[in-house]
């Protein structure tokens, strides 16, 4: 058993590291997009970005992608706001920090919950979120719940890149329910198949297709994930 390979699937790019390291335990990560992000930063919105850089305002990112699209419309204007920030994830927050060395990130949290909580005990009376085109309602509703205004911008859209996959994998990477959707409209997989999630979302997603084992990731990171699968097949004594 210790020369078998292992096959898992990436539904979405992965730094070559990641792929190294797996390959060092006979682990070989494939890396297939599922999904398309593109910014949707139209001329109103742009403005309207440019107007909260002028002022102190608390914004609210919840993906790379978000953070991504608006630093482009600031950067082009060689605009530096003095913003209050909220975000999940640490790579989201450490893009955050990139982009905006000046502003502080004054709370973070694993999932829409966490983060939700620690906005409402900072009392915050106003939030601006900018989001994707299909965001989920739980940040904002409980937001709202709480009487916190909340001004949604949605700055990039997903779009769906379904593929046909010829291999059976051991194990598959889901970072979203998006590309789960994606994934499973041409896809699908044999029982054994264990799949992982960045989160709970995420997982709800899956398990709404198959009934496959679902493993979560405790951390929503890439890296993080891919070493759960990693040791998960080490564990399982496969490799």
């Amino acid at each position: 058993m210790k020369d078998k390979i292992i096959r898992i699937l990436s539904t979405r790019p992965l730094d070559k590291a990641f792929a190294d390291k797996a390959l060092e335990q006979n682990i070989i990560i494939d890396s297939i997009s599922f999904i398309r992000t593109e910014e949707i930063v139209d001329a109103n919105t742009s403005d309207r970005i440019k107007k909260l850089s002028t002022k102190p305002t608390t914004v609210v990112f919840t993906s790379m992608n978000g953070v991504e699209a608006v630093a482009k419309n600031l950067i082009e204007s060689n605009l530096k706001p003095a913003w209050k920030i909220y975000c999940i994830g640490a790579a989201t927050q450490d893009l955050i920090t990139s982009y905006f060395p000046s502003n502080k990130v004054i709370g973070t949290g694993r999932n829409a919950a966490k983060l939700s909580q620690a906005i409402i005990s900072d009392k915050a009376g106003e939030v601006v979120f900018f989001c994707g085109d299909q965001r989920r309602d739980e940040l904002p509703a409980l937001l709202r719940g709480s009487r916190i205004t909340v001004e949604e911008i949605v700055v990039y859209k997903t779009n769906e890149v379904p593929v046909k996959v010829a291999r059976k994998y051991n194990g598959i990477l889901f970072f979203s329910p998006s590309a789960v959707k994606s994934f499973f409209s041409l896809n699908s997989i044999p029982p054994a198949t264990v799949l992982f999630s960045i989160g709970n979302t995420t997982a709800d997603a899956i398990k709404s297709v198959c009934e496959n084992e679902v493993i979560i990731s405790d951390f929503p990171s890439k890296e993080k994930l891919v070493e759960i699968a990693i040791q998960h097949f080490l564990n399982e004594g496969i490799t």
